[in-house]
């Protein structure tokens, strides 16, 4: 699933450039819940796709959606090629920081 700080025109948009669409199950934008870092949007997705917070995993670059995984027991994984510094990341506890897709998809395998 997508939960993210953009409107859905721009989520829309990106989707259809990337043809990734097809990737995700469900998707949130900003303008259809409460933005980050309101947890909101992660709880509308969990019970959307009828998957409890403790077996889904937050991947995140920003400390707001780290924050917004942790305010549920959600665990989560900073990737530092985004916007926030791992500094701030590390604020929130997730369970590692990825450098890259590469660390980041050998992070995931091993959940």
């Amino acid at each position: 699933a997508v939960a993210t700080g953009k409107a859905r025109p721009g989520l829309d948009r990106v989707m259809a450039q990337t043809g990734w669409g097809a990737l995700f199950a469900a998707t949130r934008c900003a303008d259809e819940t409460a933005s980050k870092p309101d947890p909101r949007m992660l709880l509308e997705l969990l019970e959307e796709l009828r998957v409890p917070a403790r077996r889904a995993v937050m991947v995140g670059d920003t400390t707001y959606d780290l924050a917004m995984a942790a305010a549920i027991g959600m665990p989560s994984v900073g990737v530092t090629y985004g916007v926030h510094a791992p500094e701030r990341l590390l604020q929130h506890g997730p369970l590692a920081l990825c450098d890259d897709i590469d660390a980041l998809a050998a992070r995931l395998a091993s959940l």
